[in-house]
């Protein structure tokens, strides 16, 4: 029999063993007290990214003017594999805190991070997504969502992902000196994905006047998020009904804080958060009590997430949802007895072998999805043949890399399963021939993939 406290493990953590209580109330102490995984697990943001843009700049630059220099092509590469070493270092950081740090503000950062993807496109990218969870999603993650929002949109990461800062004002005066015109990009998916949600009413007007309204927003390699009048399309624009005058940012930010409290947006994300924290068909009544409290609170984030885990259709105890790969790898290293300092000390090479390369082959490459709509939420998606093969490849092989010597698989099923180990599988186990195998059956079962 599932208890509660494992139900919240599961469904809201990254699994068993339970580092204390677990009921609605803990959950939001962990969501709304200090960031202390983020102290003992560092990671980085936009300070430590622009140097080494900066460099990689001065390198082509160099590599240009002199095609055949070796220095200059030396001084690119070893900008762009600065660049990868940070990416290292946010991935080593989100799986140490996943594994050491308070579950449940972990998953709502995983949560929030895939809201609003970003990916790279490119080697000389791939710090980028790391700084803006660490910039603009871990500060908000218990605040209000227009806060999260503004600091999503304003952050070189999403401007550069979604071609903002190549947009121009059609009548700006940079875009009629340079001939070119808007991008509606970052524009349809802040309505989209963002906020109001596919079907929510807006037409392909709204779509193209606040794009003309974010044409101020860019990047500049020195400093980052910048705001360039020179970019503006002049003249209001009308959103959604609304009119928003002026050339200036707040104008903008404006309209950023009316989509974030819009009824549209209320019911987008608080099916969201249900379908990803409990069922792929959650119940209406639990989705209708999320949105009740984002529009009761204006968008305070820690209200929502008090819905969330206060509504009894939270807690029923079937497993209905799959794990994803990153929570996969999570719960097993949970499982295993590593701890977040284990996962920081790991040389970038092994790191690399237990984690970004197999999650790529589960399916779920790092940083990687498909596009802006994020990682997919329903079971098929990721209980699928070549996904399980990967995951039992790597239950199978991974943790004897890890862990030496091996624990008891028996251990490990009771430690990291609770009453959710079944009899079949203890027989199993039992059965096994070796004792890694036995854990490999432990870490593959149906049990350890579904929560």
């Amino acid at each position: 029999m599932t208890d509660r406290a494992e139900i919240a493990a599961f469904r809201f953590g990254f699994g068993l063993p339970l580092d204390g209580p677990a009921g609605p109330d803990d959950l939001l102490a962990q969501l709304t007290g200090p960031d202390q995984a983020a102290r003992r697990w560092p990671a980085y943001g936009v300070a430590e990214v622009i140097p080494v843009m900066q460099v990689l700049r001065e390198a082509r630059r160099m590599a240009a003017e002199a095609p055949g220099d070796k220095a200059a092509k030396k001084a690119q590469r070893r900008a762009v594999k600065a660049g990868g070493a940070l990416a290292v270092t946010g991935a080593k950081a989100a799986l140490a805190r996943a594994v050491g740090g308070p579950a449940f503000r972990e998953r709502m950062v995983r949560f929030w991070a895939d809201h609003f993807t970003v990916v790279p496109r490119s080697r000389t990218e791939r710090a980028w997504p790391a700084a803006l969870v660490e910039d603009a999603i871990r500060p908000h993650v218990a605040g209000r969502f227009g806060d999260m929002l503004q600091a999503v949109m304003t952050h070189p990461a999403m401007l550069i992902y979604l071609d903002q800062a190549q947009s121009l004002g059609p009548n700006s005066r940079r875009g009629a000196k340079r001939g070119k015109g808007l991008n509606e990009n970052l524009a349809r998916e802040l309505l989209e994905l963002h906020t109001l949600g596919v079907g929510a009413g807006y037409r392909q007007e709204d779509v193209r006047q606040l794009a003309e309204l974010l044409t101020g927003l860019t990047v500049v390699p020195d400093r980052g998020f910048a705001f360039d009048p020179g970019r503006v399309e002049p003249g209001p624009e009308t959103v959604l009904g609304v009119e928003y005058g002026g050339d200036g940012l707040e104008a903008v930010l404006a309209a950023l804080q009316d989509l974030a409290l819009r009824p549209e947006t209320a019911r987008h994300v608080a099916g969201k958060l249900a379908v990803h924290f409990v069922s792929d068909g959650p119940d209406p009544a639990l989705v209708a009590a999320i949105e009740a409290a984002w529009t009761a609170s204006g968008g305070d984030l820690a209200a929502v997430a008090a819905a969330l885990v206060g509504h009894d259709a939270a807690w029923g105890p079937e497993a209905a949802k799959a794990r994803q790969p990153f929570d996969f790898v999570a719960a097993a290293l949970r499982a295993l007895g590593l701890s977040g300092d284990d996962i920081m000390a790991m040389a970038e090479g092994p790191f690399l072998r237990a984690d970004p390369d197999p999650m790529a082959e589960m399916g779920q490459p790092w940083q990687g999805a498909g596009g802006p709509d994020g990682w997919p939420e329903a079971a098929g998606d990721w209980i699928t043949p070549q996904g399980m093969a990967a995951r039992i490849t790597w239950a199978m092989e991974v943790p004897g890399r890890l862990v030496t010597p091996l624990p008891e698989a028996a251990e490990v099923a009771a430690r990291a399963l609770g009453g959710r180990l079944s009899g079949r599988l203890e027989w199993a186990v039992g059965a096994a021939e070796s004792r890694r195998e036995a854990l490999g059956l432990v870490l593959a079962a149906p049990e350890f993939n579904r929560r």
